[in-house]
């Protein structure tokens, strides 16, 4: 027996429509760093005009910090779900996910140095390989491990910056780096493709040195763990069973997420809080959104409106790619070249259309095909060439 991909019904809608929802979310967040060096300012004092103050104002609290969890922790759900159909079938998913992530790996480098330096998928392929030694335990014990990895070392630095802040105010207060600043704007505004291929490099190495490997370890991994573990407990099925817990869940923890978030902009917007902002109250957030969704999907009718962010859900990787590669041939010199020349607000209705386009072209790609052309490689490289009728879940 061969290793095949799970069946068209053992798809979840709920869990297309909460990776739908949170491609919108950090499209929008991205969208910052497709047209302004977002690395290399405070963005408190960078968006002053009232219109983008306030559009900042928003999206760091709602968006900023909660969507990239509840998009990992949905990249968790799916690894758990394909071992769990592995095992139905008698074999082992050990090698077809290797063959997964290094293919993701691949795409991921690709994607980082010669489109949008912000990737996301060499940490997930990286990551991902980890989680294969993760998968062989319990539910309970994924959600224990990640819930201990995420919060623990979280709080206890966000406690050290703020008892940093309260010594030495100034040891707290956001950088500005002039000259990362000026070399963006230079090579994305004016440079060549060699140019620019150089700053994305020297960008992407910013974040992703070997130094920020330890802080990724505890702001990625531990939700990758997070969503393998409620795939396990069945938390989908058994919140929409309990629509009221799903309810109380998405109460307790947005008013708690929230309080934590606003904490920049009701104290002071400084290194410490802004960490505590996103560290703990970002993933707190992700889980209230994670509950709206299934409170949402329980309720008679509400199809149609998971529907289009489903569609788009369900061909997450090409959409994630293809928003990367409008967004740089907007902003870019080799493309429009808008590189900063337009306000917050503008970005954030630009990324709204082009996500409208693409729930569009997905429903309509959809509507022919079984999976997005991205998802339909990635498939191959996975579970080998094999009859067309069964989907994997991403």
């Amino acid at each position: 027996m061969q290793l095949t991909p799970m069946k068209e019904e053992q798809r979840i809608t709920a869990l297309d429509s909460l990776r739908g929802l949170a491609l919108l979310g950090i499209f929008i967040v991205n969208m910052i760093s497709f047209h302004s060096p977002y690395l290399y300012y405070d963005p408190y004092e960078w968006w002053k005009g009232a219109e983008d103050a306030w559009h900042y104002r928003w999206i760091d609290l709602f968006i900023q910090g909660s969507f990239y969890p509840l998009f990992a922790m949905m990249f968790g759900f799916g690894a758990a779900m394909q071992r769990e159909h592995a095992i139905e079938s008698g074999r082992s998913y050990t090698a077809a996910g290797i063959r997964r992530f290094a293919f993701l790996l691949l795409i991921g480098v690709i994607h980082a140095f010669f489109i949008w330096p912000g990737d996301i998928l060499i940490n997930y392929a990286v990551f991902g390989c980890l989680l294969l030694l993760f998968l062989r335990l319990s539910g309970k014990i994924l959600i224990i491990i990640g819930s201990l990895l995420l919060f623990l070392p979280n709080v206890f630095l966000s406690i050290l910056l703020v008892l940093m802040a309260a010594v030495d105010p100034t040891s707290a207060l956001h950088w500005t780096d002039i000259g990362g600043i000026e070399s963006s704007i230079a090579a994305y505004s004016s440079g060549t493709f060699t140019e620019i291929t150089k700053q994305r490099a020297a960008d992407w190495l910013l974040t992703n040195g070997p130094a920020a490997f330890w802080m990724q370890l505890i702001a990625i991994f531990p939700h990758f763990l997070i969503g393998a573990g409620a795939q396990k407990l069945q938390v989908f099925k058994r919140g929409q069973e309990r629509p009221a817990v799903a309810f109380g869940v998405f109460i307790s923890f947005f008013v708690t997420g929230i309080i934590l978030k606003a904490m920049p902009h009701v104290l002071e917007p400084n290194l410490a809080y802004v960490y505590i902002q996103d560290s703990v109250g970002g993933p707190l957030l992700a889980v209230s959104y994670a509950a709206l969704v299934i409170w949402t999907s329980s309720l008679r009718g509400a199809g149609k409106f998971l529907k289009p962010f489903a569609a788009a859900g369900r061909m997450s990787l090409t959409n994630y790619l293809l928003q990367s590669i409008i967004g740089t041939l907007l902003f870019y010199h080799y493309g429009f070249d808008l590189y900063g020349q337009i306000k917050l607000s503008t970005g954030v209705w630009i990324a709204v259309a082009i996500f409208a386009g693409q729930v569009i072209f997905s429903e309509l790609w959809l509507s022919k095909c079984k999976r997005g052309p991205v998802e339909a490689l990635w498939r191959k490289v996975t579970y080998g060439f094999q009859k067309e009728g069964k989907v994997d879940h991403q």
